[in-house]
């Protein structure tokens, strides 16, 4: 992926630029002055205004360095900052870019790293990058809305700065990543987070991290870029799998989630779910304690972005999961082919469809004031 390649390039070059001026993406938002292209454009359907979120937004707060250069996570934060998840070029590009693809608003987050930090440091780390997450949120209340991010490692903490973000930081739920140090979150260990998110009522974004057996997997290595390709979509469907069979969803019924990537292979394979349960014996008895159906918690507690890429990907992720539960993603800075267009020229979906998608469901779920 050449352009991809680029791009990541580009950006990793600014970061690093960002990193020695001492100045981030989310500082600078607190000085730039709000940035309207005069061309922005503005999405209709039916010839009336649609409101577009984007729920797959990354961002990176290079302040961290400060905080890390010395520890273990050096190398971690280095490769986070100078890689994929870079910053960017600014919040004057990044407004821009939306103005252009007639994104309204993003749901900023940063992408998990830091699940190796000691207590001490990672409620440090966390409470600095959710403050500048906020801080940039302020700056621009009418584009971005905040995600947090979480000390998992640390159950505890991680349900005490969940709070603190959303009650005291404005953030409106938080991003996680799907494991933790090589553990599933469905580990009862988690129970005091999942506890508070479900007490809070605030969405929970999932996001691949790097992951042993899934993103990273010696079967993945060399061309087609699989670790990225396959290893996502997998690591997002073990992820979802353990809370369905370990009975996470079930103990905190009021969770909501959504699984990056479209939600991995699960929604779009979930009969062999449905299917292994109606068995019985062997593996099929692990279904027995279960509520529902597999397939039927992407019909209540779990979503979907949208980044699967072809029509009819699309049409069948919404009879799978219905249109109320896929949000709109881009999985920003990087450039995938996932303009809005994608869903406004789609054929076979319905305008009151393409408006839940591309924002509708999102204005409820995250609370936006539009």
């Amino acid at each position: 992926m050449p352009n991809r390649r680029a791009f990541v390039r580009s950006i990793a070059s600014a970061a690093t630029g960002v990193l020695v001026a001492g100045e981030s993406l989310l500082e600078s938002a607190l000085s730039a002055a709000q940035v309207a292209s005069p061309g922005r454009r503005r999405a209709t359907i039916g010839g009336r205004r649609v409101t577009v979120i984007d729920i797959h937004a990354h961002t990176f707060v290079p302040e961290v360095w400060d905080l890390v250069r010395d520890t273990p996570l050096a190398a971690v934060a280095k490769a986070n900052l100078t890689g994929a998840i870079a910053l960017g070029p600014g919040t004057a590009a990044r407004l821009q870019y939306m103005d252009k693809e007639g994104i309204d608003y993003q749901a900023i987050n940063v992408n998990a790293w830091g699940y190796s930090a000691d207590r001490p440091l990672a409620r440090d780390l966390i409470q600095l990058q959710n403050e500048k997450i906020a801080q940039a949120v302020a700056a621009h209340p009418d584009r971005f809305v905040g995600m947090a991010t979480l000390a998992l490692q640390h159950p505890d903490l991680a349900a005490e700065q969940l709070d603190y973000a959303v009650r005291k930081l404005g953030l409106r739920g938080a991003a996680i990543g799907g494991s933790v140090e090589g553990m599933e979150l469905s580990d009862r260990k988690f129970d005091p987070f999942w506890a508070k998110a479900e007490e809070l009522g605030v969405m929970l974004f999932m996001h691949p991290q790097q992951a042993t057996g899934t993103t990273q997997n010696a079967r993945l290595q060399g061309k087609g870029g699989l670790g990225n390709t396959i290893g996502n979509p997998l690591e997002t469907t073990v992820f979802l799998s353990h809370l369905i069979y370990e009975g996470t969803l079930d103990r905190f019924p009021g969770l909501r989630l959504c699984g990056a990537h479209a939600g991995g292979y699960l929604p779009s394979y979930s009969g062999r779910s449905d299917a292994l349960c109606g068995r019985g014996g062997g593996n099929g008895d692990d279904c027995r304690t279960l509520k529902r159906k597999p397939s039927e918690y992407f019909r209540n507690q779990l979503y979907i972005d949208s980044m699967i890429f072809q029509e009819a990907g699309l049409r069948h992720l919404i009879e799978q999961v219905g249109a109320d539960h896929i949000f709109y993603g881009t999985d920003y800075p990087f450039d995938w082919p996932v303009g809005i267009d994608f869903i406004l020229n789609a054929s076979g979906i319905s305008n009151a469809q393409k408006e839940a998608i591309l924002g509708g469901n999102l204005i409820k779920l995250l609370r936006i004031n539009v």
